[in-house]
């Protein structure tokens, strides 16, 4: 797994396999905001916990995003809330809160984790509570943070910018705001990043 996870990320390092210049709106990406881009060139990627491909892209590709934006970028993520049925809008909330007490970094990977390789059952806002909690969040500062304004405003801004972005499948990527990178014609997560940076950096 070490080393699979490691040949992955050396090819993500690689130079862009495609010329820029081959990438064309309706087929390598699609406008889904006819007015201004947001102010700064961000990346944003839509994902759900409960999907697998998310699981794999939050191991093996995020990291790489992370140190290989070009200057400038802000990378950013987005919870939607159409998979896992009723506990899609719950994981949406266990992301806003894990963001608000500064702890995404323990609790994300963790509840891919408990999902995706130890095959934990999420039923209710307690179950979550309870992970958040054996991660060394106090559940007191769980439950203040849970019935937040700032939460609940995050969830909302998380479920208005799912649906004005379109989307419809995840992990999906999202740039300025105002591309959607498209995935019928890539063979590869790194081909997503290409046309993605290649979009952060797009004159307006």
């Amino acid at each position: 797994m070490k080393k699979t996870m490691l040949l992955v990320a050396a090819l993500l390092m690689l130079p862009l396999m495609s010329n820029a210049t081959d990438f064309k709106e309706g087929v390598h990406y699609k406008v889904i905001n006819p007015g201004p881009g947001s102010a700064k060139p961000e990346i944003t990627e839509f994902f759900s916990f409960y999907c697998g491909h998310c699981f794999n892209f939050q191991k093996n590709v995020v990291p790489v995003i992370k140190k290989t934006l070009p200057k400038g970028v802000t990378f950013d993520q987005t919870h939607v809330e159409f998979l896992g049925g009723p506990m899609g809008e719950l994981m949406s909330q266990a992301y806003a809160i894990a963001k608000q007490l500064g702890v995404l970094d323990k609790i994300e990977p963790a509840l891919f984790s408990a999902i995706h390789e130890k095959r934990q059952s999420f039923n209710k806002l307690d179950d979550i509570r309870n992970l958040f909690i054996a991660n060394g969040v106090s559940g007191k500062d769980f439950d203040a943070a849970a019935n937040s304004f700032m939460v609940n405003s995050q969830v909302a801004k998380m479920r208005k910018d799912t649906e004005n972005a379109g989307i419809q499948g995840v992990p999906s990527l999202v740039v300025n705001g105002k591309y959607l990178v498209m995935t019928n014609n890539i063979k590869s997560y790194q081909d997503m990043l290409d046309i993605a940076y290649y979009l952060a950096q797009k004159k307006h």
